[in-house]
């Protein structure tokens, strides 16, 4: 099981269920990821009532807000104008997608990473303990036996307390794909 993922809340208000409209899927974008995409998708939508594949300049700000980003008019009004657009009374998708990449590629990594660690640290203590990190693998139908979980817990404990406190757990997605020799805790360990 890899400690991973976002709070979606947008797939709630429309069920997850009907596909996007006004949106072909296809590949991500340069820069942005499958599951971005799909975020970007979910929130165009919410505003694309009629399903005709626009959605009203004067919803966009909302749907910055829909995507977690707060802009203010003249953001807005910059983006339209950056797009040949401040005289149109309508965006499409893909133009959507061009406003709102630059704001998804500079998001908070640290901040989406801190979302999920609340994910999992259910009891508000400020560590993800053995007992969290088994619900989470039951709820996510992973067969882990104890000792595997254990051994997640050792890896990412840096201050021995049997417990992933935020900075450990940062420091564990952050790591994720970086220099494998930033795991090790010391050269020692050759």
């Amino acid at each position: 099981m890899a400690f991973s993922g976002r709070s979606n809340d947008l797939g709630r208000f429309r069920g997850g269920l009907s596909p996007p409209r006004g949106a072909r899927r296809g590949k991500a974008k340069p820069g942005l990821s499958e599951e971005e995409m799909e975020e970007i998708r979910e929130a165009f939508n919410l505003f694309d009532t009629e399903g005709k594949g626009t959605i009203d300049i004067r919803e966009l700000k909302a749907g910055f807000r829909a995507l977690g980003f707060v802009v203010k008019k003249a953001e807005i009004r910059q983006m339209l104008s950056d797009i040949d657009k401040e005289t149109a009374a309508s965006v499409e998708f893909n133009e959507f997608v061009d406003m709102v990449t630059p704001k998804m590629q500079s998001r908070d990594t640290r901040e989406e990473i801190m979302k999920v660690f609340n994910l999992f640290d259910d009891d508000n203590s400020g560590f993800i303990t053995f007992r969290n990190l088994k619900r989470v693998s039951m709820e996510l139908g992973e067969n882990l036996t104890d000792d595997e979980l254990q051994e997640m817990i050792d890896e990412a404990d840096r201050d021995g307390d049997g417990m992933i406190n935020a900075e450990e757990f940062y420091r564990v997605m952050k790591k994720r794909g970086d220099n494998p020799l930033d795991d090790l805790d010391s050269d020692d360990d050759f």
